[in-house]
Parts: structure tokens; C-alpha cells; sequence
């Protein structure tokens, strides 16, 4: 057992950072992503591994919100509302095709493995949903075409909208409780009423109140009206029962309206990184080696499925709305991992005793591992798309070619990004 150094919050917070700091520098020197070097300092001051280092993850849990908070909120600030409808119906498109086929996958392959309905069930909705923070951190860290960025964080909103649904339907299934098209309605309904509240009064009145504030000419009074507005949304959010992720995006987005974006973005990113290693270090605190050497068959299974369910699945949906082979394969690759709303998911059967616990901890550790390779398969994924480029017949990239201008001709027309444009006004 790992000796207990930390007894307060300053002295975990102490712990984190030094910690954290001394793995950014290790992980700089090796070449390696740092949102890896992160994970890895969790492990090393979490609970589950015996060293003489340590720090109450429940403490530090309390904080790392903060960062998904303004990490979210940064990517909101390069989508306008205009922006945001342009690339709702394609991105829409990607993540009901996507979403569907990994809950039909992660069902099947449970089901396979002998687990009971139940938790078959509960394992398609936890492999469906990728992480908005991780793939966030990567993309900050590696250079991505501009479509692809666009694209894969258009699905992610996408897919936090629909894990409120499932986490509503998911509830109501582990209460014993039928599914209902009344109750399925109801819910959509509701989530749809809170965001256009939420954007309409955003819209009247966060542009102004931004511009009015940088009329000051003080960066410190723009950054903590625009940090507080952030908080505002994700603590509307979260009182409504939704993600706090929710929340921050929306409230990037009407920031974004007050044409400050650049500033606003240009004065939070010290203090979102900041909070971002906290984030980090908190999920790799929730690693337990023991747990993953006992599952580890299953672990394994569903790690493989992830992985090649989503990249197979998010390619392919990609390519179906008239993308081009490049945009849908690098999209996929980005794209096949699972995050925070995978835990809830499964804490949802744990807490109502329809699921074993292990689901839980398989959920974390798949995240986990996940997340630890989503940096090298987003390297991975232009040579990768390269090779399958020369590989394809050229009968089929000739038709596949077609399509995508078809696509571009008859669907999008002029609503199409430029390929290589800003993401940001």
C-alpha cells in the first residue's frame, strides 16, 4: 500500500502539479503527446499503485471538471452559431450512423462474451460515445486540416446530445421501466427546448455584454466577464441534468457572436491548461492495474472494438455524406475512443444494481487506454489514409470520386467549408 503524503487540498494540489510538471518535461523530451505524460502521472499518484506518493482523487476530482469546463468552452469559441448550422446536418448524419452501429457492436460482442442483456446493453451505449476532452487536447497539440477539426468536433456535439437521450432511456431501462416512444419524445423534447432557451437568451444578451466589456481596453476584465459566463452556461447545465460540456460550448459559441473570440481565447489558455492537467491526471488516478490483469480478456475485446468499431464506423459514415477519403479516414482514426459519458453510463448499472461493477471499471480502463493511444492514432491516421489510397483500385477511388463531387454538387452546394480555411472569425 502506497504510504498516504497528502492530508490537505493544498498539499494534493502540491503533489498533482509537481508531479504533472516533471512528466510534460519527460514526455517533451521524448517527443511523446503530453495528454500522455498526464495519464501516466495520475497512475503514479493515484491509489492503485504502491509507491510513496499520493493524493486523494476524490479532492482532486473536485477541481478537474474546471477543466473540461474551459476546455470545452475553448472549442465552442471556434464555432459560431452560423457555422454550427452549416455543418449540423452532415455532422448529424455521421453521428446517428455512427452511434447506432457501435451500440449494435458493443451489444453483440457483449452478448458473445456471455454477459446478460442488460449489461450488453449498457456496453453498446458506453463504446458509442467519444471523449470531447481528449480528442480537444490532441487536436491542440498536432496540426489537423481545418475540415477534419470541424467535422470530428461537429459529431462530438453531436454525440453529447445524444448521450443525454441514452443516459434518460438508460435510466429508465435499469428502473425496470419500458421504453416508450412518449418518454423517448419527452426527453428529446425537453434537451431541445433548454438549448433554444438557452441560445436564444445567450444570443440577446452574452455579444453585448462581451463587447461591452472589452470597451475597457483591460484583458483581466474581458477574460473573468467571459470565464464567468462560461460557468454560468455549465452551471445551467448541470442543474437541468445535462453536461456541463453542454453548457461551456454554448456559452463559446455566443462569446465567439461578440466577434472577441481571438482574445478571449488568447486570455484563458493558461489557465485552461492548467486545469486540463488537473483533468487528466485525475482520469489516470482511476486506473487499477489489478482490475485490468484480472479482465483483461475483456478489457482487451472491447478496447479492440473501440477502437476498430469507430474507425470503421465514423470513415465510413463520413464517406457516405460525400467526404473526401482523407477527411473520413482522419476523422475516424481522431474519433475511437470513449470518455466521461461512458462512467455515467455505467454508473447508472452499477448504482441500480442491473450491472456488475466490473462494467465500471472496464468502462475506465478501456477510456484509459483509449485515450493514451488517441494521440499516436491521430498521427497515425494521414499515413494510414495514404497507404489505403494506393491500395484502393483505381475503379474505386474513380467512383468514390464521383460521389464526393456529386455530393458537393447536388447536397451541399455553397454551404461546403473550403478545404484548409480558418476555424475561427
Amino acid at each position: 500500500m502506497p504510504i498516504l503524503v497528502s492530508h490537505n487540498f493544498l498539499e494534493d494540489l502540491t503533489l498533482v502539479m509537481c508531479i504533472a510538471g516533471l512528466a510534460t518535461v519527460v514526455f517533451q523530451l521524448l517527443r511523446q503527446p503530453l495528454v500522455v505524460g498526464y495519464l501516466v502521472a495520475g497512475m503514479l499518484v493515484g491509489p492503485h499503485i504502491p509507491l510513496p506518493i499520493y493524493a486523494d482523487p476524490e479532492r482532486i476530482q473536485e477541481i478537474s471538471d474546471l477543466g473540461v469546463i474551459l476546455l470545452i468552452f475553448s472549442i465552442g469559441l471556434e464555432f459560431r452559431f452560423r457555422r454550427l448550422a452549416q455543418i449540423a446536418p452532415t455532422a448529424g448524419l455521421v453521428t446517428l450512423i455512427q452511434v447506432g452501429a457501435m451500440i449494435a457492436l458493443g451489444y453483440a460482442v457483449a452478448r458473445l462474451m456471455g454477459w446478460t442483456p442488460m449489461e450488453s446493453l449498457f456496453t453498446g451505449a458506453i463504446v458509442s460515445i467519444s471523449s470531447t476532452t481528449i480528442v480537444a487536447k490532441a487536436y491542440e497539440e498536432l496540426a489537423v486540416d481545418t475540415r477534419v477539426r470541424e467535422l470530428s468536433f461537429g459529431v462530438l456535439l453531436g454525440e453529447d446530445l445524444v448521450a443525454i437521450v441514452l443516459l434518460a432511456l438508460l435510466t429508465a431501462a435499469a428502473g425496470g421501466q419500458a421504453f416508450s416512444l412518449h418518454a423517448f419524445s419527452a426527453t428529446g423534447g425537453r434537451l431541445l427546448l433548454f438549448m433554444a432557451i438557452l441560445i436564444v437568451a445567450g444570443l440577446l444578451t452574452v455579444p453585448y455584454v462581451v463587447r461591452f466589456a472589452a470597451r475597457f481596453a483591460r484583458p483581466e476584465t474581458l477574460m473573468i466577464t467571459a470565464v464567468g459566463i462560461c460557468f454560468a452556461f455549465a452551471m445551467a447545465a448541470e442543474l437541468e441534468g445535462y453536461s456541463v460540456a453542454l453548457g461551456a460550448f454554448l456559452a463559446g459559441s455566443l462569446v465567439a457572436e461578440s466577434g472577441h473570440a481571438t482574445e478571449v481565447e488568447h486570455l484563458i489558455h493558461p489557465i485552461r491548461d492548467l486545469f486540463g492537467a488537473i483533468f487528466f491526471v485525475s482520469v489516470g488516478m482511476m486506473i487499477e492495474p489489478r482490475l485490468l490483469i484480472q479482465g483483461w480478456p475483456a478489457v482487451l475485446a472491447i478496447t479492440i472494438l473501440v477502437i476498430a468499431g469507430k474507425i470503421v464506423a465514423v470513415s465510413g459514415a463520413s464517406l457516405a455524406i460525400g467526404e473526401r477519403p482523407t477527411v473520413a479516414i482522419r476523422t475516424g482514426f481522431g474519433l475511437a475512443q470513449i470518455g466521461e459519458f461512458s462512467f455515467i453510463m455505467a454508473e447508472v448499472g452499477r448504482s441500480n444494481a442491473v450491472v456488475r461493477g466490473f462494467l465500471y471499471s472496464m468502462a475506465v480502463a478501456v477510456s484509459t487506454i483509449t485515450a493514451f493511444l488517441t494521440p499516436f492514432l491521430m498521427r497515425a491516421s494521414q499515413p494510414s489514409s495514404r497507404w489505403l489510397e494506393r491500395k484502393v483500385p483505381p475503379r474505386l477511388a474513380g467512383a468514390v470520386g464521383q460521389y464526393v463531387g456529386w455530393i458537393d454538387r447536388r447536397v451541399r452546394g455553397r454551404s461546403r467549408f473550403e478545404e484548409g480555411g480558418g476555424t475561427s472569425e
